[in-house]
């Protein structure tokens, strides 16, 4: 069956300022487990802690940068631009960009708290 998912609902993101998650799909707004898709809005200097997720993440820029910090190294990801996470692999994001970075995130399965594995604090 066809669905609508007429809007976002607003999910609380971790780091040390204010990012905006919009959730489209997930397992919040459409109870959706094996998938999720959201917009990320994020200010610049914005970073999260590190992770381990138990899921793929598959990132595009639509705007400003995204530095995606690995155990290999560091991957700046500009507008235009995409990279896949892939799911056992520690990785941490930041916006260090003047703009700041918006962003769609798709998680195969979706995004949840149990999955992300984020480093101790």
């Amino acid at each position: 069956m066809i669905r609508l998912i007429p809007a976002a609902t607003i999910i609380e993101a971790a780091g040390n300022m204010p990012k905006l998650i919009e959730e489209f799909v997930g397992q919040v707004n459409s109870q959706t487990s094996d998938l999720s898709i959201a917009r990320m809005t994020s200010p610049s200097g914005w970073i999260e802690p590190g992770q381990t997720p138990e899921f793929d993440e598959y990132t595009i820029v639509l705007k400003g940068l995204l530095r995606v910090t690995t155990r290999d190294g560091v991957v700046d990801v500009r507008a235009g631009q995409a990279i896949i996470s892939p799911r056992g692999e520690w990785v941490q994001y930041s916006t260090p960009g003047p703009d700041g970075a918006e962003y769609l995130a798709v998680c195969r399965p979706a995004f949840s708290p149990e999955r992300v594995r984020r480093d101790p604090a």
